[in-house]
């Protein structure tokens, strides 16, 4: 029964959408792309009627339990955080971005009256199971400063899950400067029963532990270089983690992280100012001339237990080992 079960799902689910290696089947839906693992959601690429794309839900093998925190792509529920809305699950965002004819300063970070908004041109998936968005980086005046486009993979374990993230600016439209600033970068924000200190507007029981690959563990570890961070902790009852791997060939690896107990982690190579507490507020700056772009690979794997440094740099290792060895 449980083979006829499974097989009439496929089935069903070669109609409705894609299948791909591993159970991983993704289809469109209205301003997403949704991505189910053996017949139950994973994550939903959302692209439209958000501020920034943004991954979400992110969900625990059993499809149930949530990675990341529910505020502001749901209301939070009772007891939830409700601050910083502009932490949007599992996002890319940059706070200061100079350019545009008038060569002005361009929030893409923050929600605002004031921000800019990254508004998908083009959002599709390939064959291999591989997402494939492009977005314009819009002004609050209606200006396109910059672009972006983005590649996301799936995979799936029985005791894992994993998205790797690139993500190329391009500076389509003219110069631009991504400015110095700790609000930058590929971020997620874990669930305040993970975190390592809750938001203060959060009133729930919270058991978390943050781990890096220079064995750095807790708060301290915010502004740190390293190769990676893990975030770990109670979700739901169960022991999960995160880990976020900086591949080697991104610029200035390894970069800073800005990482907070409260449940932000976000690896950010631009803060340099904030990180190192250098005088200069542009040692981080990176510009771009018409016509140039810049990338980023990362990668997100979804563990049970407490992270292990060994076990975590073993991982990373073989993300980052050379194919074909």
């Amino acid at each position: 029964m449980k083979r006829t079960t499974q097989f009439l799902f496929l089935a069903s689910a070669i109609l409705t959408g894609t299948l791909f290696a591993d159970g991983i089947i993704l289809s469109q839906a209205k301003g997403r792309i949704d991505v189910k693992i053996d017949g139950v959601l994973f994550t939903s690429y959302h692209y439209e009627g958000v501020p920034k794309p943004a991954l979400y839900p992110l969900r625990w093998i059993d499809g149930l339990t949530g990675l990341t925190r529910r505020y502001p792509m749901e209301p939070a529920a009772t007891g939830e955080s409700n601050d910083h809305k502009h932490h949007r699950s599992l996002f890319w965002g940059h706070r200061y971005v100079r350019g545009g004819k008038a060569n002005g300063t361009h929030d893409f970070w923050g929600e605002t009256p004031r921000s800019g908004k990254q508004v998908a041109v083009k959002v599709r998936f390939d064959k291999s199971g591989v997402i494939h968005a492009q977005h314009k980086w819009v002004s609050n005046a209606g200006e396109t400063i910059a672009t972006d486009s983005r590649e996301i993979r799936f995979e799936s374990g029985k005791d894992f899950r994993i998205i790797d993230y690139k993500i190329t600016i391009h500076a389509s439209h003219g110069k631009i400067v991504l400015m110095d600033d700790k609000d930058a970068g590929m971020g997620i924000r874990v669930p305040d029963s993970m975190c390592v200190t809750p938001h203060g507007t959060a009133k729930l029981k919270a058991e978390g532990y943050m781990l890096n690959s220079e064995g750095v563990t807790g708060a301290a570890l915010w502004g740190k270089r390293a190769k990676w961070v893990d975030y770990s902790g109670r979700v739901e009852g169960k022991l999960l983690g995160v880990a976020i791997f900086d591949h080697p060939e991104n610029p200035r690896h390894p970069t800073h992280w800005h990482a907070r107990s409260y449940g932000l982690c976000t690896a950010n190579i631009f803060g340099k100012h904030h990180f190192e507490r250098l005088k200069d507020k542009n040692a981080g700056n990176v510009s771009l001339n018409k016509g140039e772009s810049l990338s980023f690979k990362y990668r997100f794997h979804w563990h049970a237990g407490k992270g292990e440094a060994k076990k975590i740099e073993a991982r990373y290792r073989e993300w980052v080992a050379p194919k074909g060895r």
